[in-house]
């Protein structure tokens, strides 16, 4: 499959960089103090949503500031030999010019920048948590992405490996590939399915990007 766009966007956890050793780590931990049980995790979505929609579903409203500064603390702390690149991520973002791409993340700024540098990647654009008012799946932070890029949305590939994501860049009206890191391929809505980004390649002119999806 082949897909010319004028940029891509990339959700980072599941999708550029692995910290699920480090999430479990620190929500089970969060939980312990909280007393969270398995139970109301499993009555709430996890993956794909921001810190502070999970914390309000889970603790009393009065809590709710303390709880989500208390695993924001934990997760950032937790960075350090807590992250990887995924496979193929570091090989597509070197070949993409930096204002050709960016990270479009439900986690917070803070968090987002260092998971990404403990896994090299130094983005020129982050569109994180902070920077919208709805996070996934609404539209609003890919929207966001391709307007701080200039690109008309249309033209924006979206890379997501969660459902929410993969409806948010629908909701955008951009091109959706999912990533098979976290969910499999029947739980997964797009335009295209891979594994990971190693199935991606890219070659970029001076006006767009000429993408090759392998599948």
């Amino acid at each position: 499959m082949k897909i010319s766009a004028d940029a891509l966007l990339f959700d980072n956890d599941g999708t550029l960089v692995s910290s699920i050793e480090s999430v479990r780590r620190c929500w089970t931990r969060w939980a312990q103090e909280y007393g969270v049980t398995e139970d109301d995790f499993a009555r709430v979505g996890l993956h794909g949503r921001t810190a502070a929609e999970i914390v309000a579903d889970l603790v009393p409203a009065d809590r709710v500031p303390e709880a989500l500064a208390r695993i924001e603390r934990l997760e950032v702390e937790d960075v350090p030999g807590g992250v990887v690149a995924l496979p193929g991520t570091l090989a597509l973002l070197e070949s993409l010019p930096a204002e050709k791409w960016a990270v479009v993340t439900s986690a917070t700024r803070e968090l987002a920048e260092a998971r990404l540098a403990e896994a090299g990647i130094r983005p020129k654009n982050l569109i994180a948590a902070d920077d919208v008012r709805r996070g996934k799946p609404d539209p609003e932070p890919f929207l966001l992405a391709a307007e701080r890029l200039g690109v008309d949305p249309a033209r924006c590939v979206v890379f997501e490996d969660a459902p929410v994501g993969l409806a948010a860049g629908r909701a955008a009206g951009m091109t959706t590939v999912a990533l098979t890191t976290t969910h499999t391929a029947q739980e997964l809505s797009a335009d295209a399915v891979v594994a990971d980004l190693s199935a991606v390649s890219a070659q970029a002119t001076d006006a767009t990007v000429e993408i090759t999806v392998a599948g």
